[in-house]
């Protein structure tokens, strides 16, 4: 990254940590080739069973926007009545955490907006998320596109759980859903 760049890149953010007004484009990091898909899962405030399927109708296209405006690529997004599910391609310049912060920010205010009568809506304050490699990725896509039914059988408690245990990730149990 050039030090105009990395100027750019720092002015955005701050020092601070605060989610930058928007994720900044066209930073290139010359000789850099990075392949990081992940797969994002994250639940409503109390998992308070909100998206509604006329919501989720315009949730998820507006989420791939989101992400595809902030230099990410959202290959899938899906999700339930109480947490979404998306598979995204992140730059190498764009810290997971900012990109989550981001795509739930965004997202948070613009459903506030466009649906007076859910102004308390919110997202959870923390996420998952778990790296896939390419060859895993129809089968990913295919999941998320798939949650109304794998839901049928199993709560997301359950399947959050199932991921952490999958993906080798300690946890303790009085705080994953905390």
């Amino acid at each position: 990254m050039s030090l105009r760049d990395r100027a750019v890149w720092d002015a955005s953010c701050g020092a601070t940590g605060t989610a930058p007004a928007a994720i900044p484009t066209g930073i290139n990091v010359a000789h850099t080739y990075v392949s990081s898909l992940v797969h994002c899962v994250f639940s409503t405030k109390d998992r308070r069973k909100l998206l509604t399927p006329s919501l989720r109708e315009r949730l998820f296209p507006y989420l791939g926007g989101v992400a595809r405006e902030a230099g990410m690529k959202a290959l899938a997004v899906g999700g339930v009545d109480d947490h979404i599910h998306i598979l995204l391609s992140v730059p190498a310049v764009l810290p997971l955490a900012k990109a989550l912060q981001h795509l739930k920010g965004v997202s948070s205010k613009w459903i506030h907006e466009t649906f007076p009568e859910m102004r308390g809506f919110a997202w959870q304050a923390g996420y998952g998320a778990f790296s896939i490699g390419v060859s895993q990725t129809a089968d990913t896509i295919k999941y998320i596109a798939n949650q109304e039914e794998h839901h049928r059988r199993r709560t997301f408690d359950e399947e959050f759980v199932l991921f952490l245990k999958k993906h080798g990730i300690a946890y303790d149990p009085k705080f994953v859903f905390g």
